[in-house]
């Protein structure tokens, strides 16, 4: 009869070599703002669900999308700039 042992890596999910690296949360960090209003917009699209909307509503939503589409502009603007820098 064989014994049943487990498998360590596969237990042990959060080892020490499994950690983001430094440039991994960098670009976390550099992609928050983003998050954030993209989770905004979100949770004003989940107020709409529970009722039937409003002008209330209609606001919150179109200023969450808005929000959004200015931190993705921010974001691509901060990016390209970074990428380019002394490409010239």
């Amino acid at each position: 009869m064989s014994p049943i042992v487990t498998v360590q890596d596969v237990v042990t999910a959060f080892a020490d070599w499994i950690e983001p690296t430094h440039a991994e949360l960098d670009a976390i960090e550099l992609e928050s703002p983003l998050i954030l209003a993209e989770v905004d917009l979100l949770d004003a699209q989940i107020i709409t669900l529970d009722h039937a909307p409003n002008e209330l509503d209609a606001r919150r939503v179109r200023r969450a999308r808005n929000k959004v589409l200015a931190a993705r502009r921010d974001l691509l603007n901060r990016t390209a700039n970074g990428t380019a820098g002394g490409a010239a």
